[in-house]
């Protein structure tokens, strides 16, 4: 036990030491740069964080519920993350760096891919276009199962690798994103709602923002309300590779958390305005992250312990695949 005691200490130091660094950058950005903070947006995150953080120590140092313990941290975890990311990528949209939309149109034009063929079709049939509304707007219900999954049933590691794989992905692309900056494809074609039967995407509230940032008229950082202004790479593909890759060792809902997924992600052109190859992009970068924060997970302990036999990942776990010798026992004579 004292072995994953370790790892889950050493997870949640890197969680909390990136979710610092974000926050601190935010600070800096307010402080010296043309932003404004509506710090009181920022409070109520705060006092919830501080809460969940207290359960989390309660129920696992009082009360020794292991279970609950790993929900209530890993809560508090993406949540205050989620409070500082969004105004982070409000600040790299200050690049001011050429707009790739036409670079991306036809990155999309060579692997074959119409987009607003898709969209004519999606727009004309009601059905299709409610479900996959309903899909791609399940990001916020599916994080909260994804905690709830893994935190009570056990799967201790495997949930600290998720927050840390949400969180590098999340600030791998925001990075990816001030260096290739684009508004998406609904305002570069020009399409409006006369053309689509009314049918909007869910992102267009965000389009005012974005714009707004890059002409400077945008200034204020708000903790709660922040608008996903995230062209390439696409931030809902690439939680939607995180979640299946979650919920992979849990048989009973992995395949539902497949088909969920991949329909979000049959919405994500449309209803988040993007780009096919912002999908592509957004499906490797959490795939690489995961790989990387599960191995520098293990690697901070010098030991392991067996491993349980569960169906088989699709990527690597935070638990080397061979168990190192015990050198604290004796070697039978052969």
């Amino acid at each position: 036990m004292h072995i994953e005691s370790d790892r889950l200490r050493h997870a949640d130091r890197i969680t909390w030491l990136l979710i610092a660094a974000v926050a601190t950058i935010v600070v800096i950005a307010v402080a010296f740069g043309p932003f404004r903070a509506l710090w009181a947006s920022f409070g109520p995150v705060a006092l919830a964080t501080a809460v969940f953080v207290a359960g989390g120590w309660f129920y696992g140092t009082i009360r020794r519920d292991r279970r609950i313990a790993d929900s209530l941290t890993a809560t508090a975890q993406l949540m205050s993350f989620t409070a500082v990311a969004a105004p982070l990528s409000y600040i790299a949209a200050t690049a001011e760096l050429p707009l790739r939309d036409a670079m991306l149109a036809r990155w999309d034009a060579s692997l074959g891919f119409d987009w607003t063929a898709w969209m004519t079709f999606v727009a004309s049939h009601p059905l299709p276009e409610r479900i996959l509304r309903l899909a791609y707007s399940s990001f916020a219900v599916q994080t909260i199962a994804v905690l709830l999954v893994l935190g009570f049933s056990g799967q201790s590691i495997r949930l600290r690798v998720f927050i840390a794989a949400f969180i590098a992905t999340s600030l791998t692309t925001v990075m990816i994103s001030a260096a290739v900056p684009a508004t998406g494809p609904w305002l570069f074609h020009g399409v409006d709602a006369t053309m689509t039967h009314g049918v909007m995407p869910a992102s267009s509230s965000s389009w005012p923002v974005f714009l707004g940032l890059r002409d400077g008229t945008t200034v204020l950082l708000d903790g709660l309300n922040s608008e996903g202004i995230i062209t390439f790479p696409s931030l809902h593909a690439g939680f939607a590779a995180l979640f299946v890759l979650a919920l992979w060792r849990t048989p009973r809902i992995r395949w539902f958390a497949v088909a969920l997924n991949a329909t979000m992600l049959l919405a994500t052109p449309t209803n988040g305005s993007h780009y096919l190859v912002d999908v592509v992009a957004g499906l490797v970068i959490p795939v690489l992250c995961w790989a990387a924060v599960a191995r520098l997970i293990a690697a901070g302990t010098t030991d392991v312990e067996p491993r349980r036999a569960t169906a088989p990942s699709i990527v690597p776990d935070a638990v080397p695949a061979a168990p190192l010798p015990d050198s604290r026992q004796p070697l039978k004579a052969t």
